[in-house]
């Protein structure tokens, strides 16, 4: 998830996503729960 923010903040600019970014690192498992690989590659595919 940490790479997809970085990836969208590196091409956009938007400082909401970098911010974000940073909230997930902080996280203690790095994953939002529930999430799943799959789902992080269908949203990586979407952009």
């Amino acid at each position: 998830m940490i790479d997809l923010t970085w990836k969208v903040f590196s091409q956009t600019g938007n400082i909401e996503t970098y911010l974000l970014m940073k909230e997930l690192e902080n996280e203690p498992s790095n994953r939002i729960s529930g999430q799943t690989e799959q789902e992080e590659t269908t949203m990586d595919t979407k952009l």
